[in-house]
């Protein structure tokens, strides 16, 4: 063999910093902390875009969101424009998918070989009705976002992430037995810790409510959030739909146990490579399409962007790999650009493989970018992180400017302070240079306007999609 098989782990909605490995202070999550010791952990890693659909098309193609003009989720990847998996099937490298995917169909060209139990957009369409976006037509979702039911038990999602997690276990054992020499590539697509918030009981019970520290910034504690954030909160304000103060902390339980329980997951996937004789021989990279407010400032789900939600785990391990941290910013374009440079491949995108940037020196002024054109949002907003700053930037609202050298949590909005007006300048031309952000907001509002037409207009639009959380589709037996 001339070089490693690929094994990429994705799981939905996982905070970066809800790992042992990553030093929080409760969260158990060993098996992930076991790959990271034995790996490279990139410290600090972005999704392209704080929600499902856009992230993974562009985790798809390696180019950003307004490059794909996939803004929302009801304009999922259909196999255009090119992506990592077509690179991979031009030079011949067996590339499968197992899990969630999150893109249109599975008979669309998407760039596997095979999709095993493929989570799709709900109908292929996804959910149009978040598309109406604009200020004087703003959708407000009806029900719950985070579920009708908080707590113990099981859900689809779980009997999803079972039946995958036994997908993969298979697909070693079949592929072990083939007389192919060739490397390989596998993705898996896990959906916890995404909500519905119901776990196992025995995961749930690990966090106890009794011992969940408070959350930061609650607006019941006088902290005032950002206008542009409070309208998108408003979309579906989880924070004032529970029943009450005990099953809010029960959804913070379960968030954590969902996290426990997709480590666990995640381990089983990784003693089923091992069992079938290619733990030696196979790289694997751990990954998240987004992270999770989990409460703090009174948000819950993805959607802005702050760390919580836009900041994602990244741990790279295998033949050739010395155990270590990397400091220098990454986003999941990097790791769309690390895969056909896994196997020689050939692939023009954005991003840079992971090893080349984790073998070079620290560089903390690595520009990176993420923007959020999606339900909720009455205008586009966009994220810069260069060195200790990160602006968000939202269109026709006041910025946000954070030190993350001296306050990680961002505690403090310097934006609006005349000692920072020099950098809030500097980075927006950082930012505009990067990209045309006003252009960009433009297209988004065009293309999903046209989308709705297409579909008949508003009335119609508003009946299409999931409500929430995209249901998985029906398994086997």
């Amino acid at each position: 063999m001339t070089q490693p098989n690929l094994l990429v782990i994705m799981s939905d909605e996982h905070q970066a910093r809800a790992m042992g490995c990553a030093g929080h202070p409760f969260v158990q999550t060993p098996h992930l902390d076991a790959l990271a010791a034995r790996g490279i952990r990139f410290t600090d890693a972005y999704t392209p875009s704080p929600i499902c659909v856009p992230a993974r098309a562009a985790f798809a193609t390696g180019r950003h969101v307004h490059q794909n003009r996939l803004w929302d989720n009801a304009m999922p990847y259909t196999g255009s424009p090119s992506g990592w998996g077509h690179a991979l099937q031009r030079t011949g490298v067996p590339v499968e998918s197992i899990g969630k995917l999150h893109y249109r169909h599975d008979e669309d060209p998407a760039g596997f070989d095979t999709e095993h139990i493929a989570m799709q957009v709900a109908g292929g369409v996804g959910m149009v009705w978040a598309s109406i976006r604009q200020e004087e037509e703003r959708v407000h979702m009806p029900g719950r976002m985070l579920g009708d039911y908080i707590g113990p038990g099981t859900s689809n999602y779980t009997d999803y992430d079972e039946a995958v997690v036994e997908r993969s276990q298979r697909w070693f054992k079949e592929r072990a037995l083939l007389k192919d020499a060739r490397p390989w590539c596998l993705y898996v697509g896990l959906v916890a810790p995404h909500f519905p918030f119901v776990v196992p009981e025995d995961y749930l019970g690990l966090y106890p409510a009794d011992r969940l520290p408070e959350v930061k910034l609650h607006p019941r504690t006088g902290y005032v959030r950002h206008p542009w954030v409070e309208k998108q909160n408003a979309m579906a304000d989880s924070e004032s739909k529970f029943r009450d103060e005990a099953e809010r902390l029960c959804a913070m339980s379960a968030y954590y146990g969902l996290t426990t329980w997709m480590d666990h997951n995640v381990g089983r996937i990784l003693n089923g490579l091992e069992a079938a004789g290619f733990g030696d021989d196979t790289l694997v990279v751990y990954t998240s399409d987004h992270g999770d407010n989990v409460g703090a400032r009174g948000l819950w789900g993805k959607s802005n962007l702050y760390q919580e939600s836009v900041s994602i785990p990244m741990i790279m391990a295998g033949p050739g790999i010395a155990p270590a941290t990397c400091d220098t910013p990454v986003s999941l374009l990097d790791l769309s650009a690390s895969i056909p440079a896994h196997f020689g491949s050939e692939f023009d995108c954005e991003g840079q493989p992971l090893q080349e940037i984790a073998a070079r020196p620290a560089d903390p002024e690595r520009p990176i970018l993420s923007q959020y054109h999606a339900v909720g949002a009455v205008s586009g907003a966009f994220m810069l992180r260069k060195g200790r700053w990160k602006l968000n930037w939202y269109v026709d609202y006041p910025p946000e400017l954070f030190d993350l050298k001296s306050d990680p949590e961002e505690l403090t909005d310097l934006a609006s302070d005349p000692a920072y007006r020099e950098t809030v300048r500097y980075l927006e031309g950082e930012l505009r240079g990067l990209m045309d952000v006003d252009a960009a907001n433009e297209q988004a509002f065009a293309d999903q306007a046209a989308m709705v037409e297409g579909y008949g207009g508003r009335e119609k639009a508003m009946k299409l999609g999931a409500p929430a959380a995209t249901p998985p589709p029906e398994l086997p037996g």
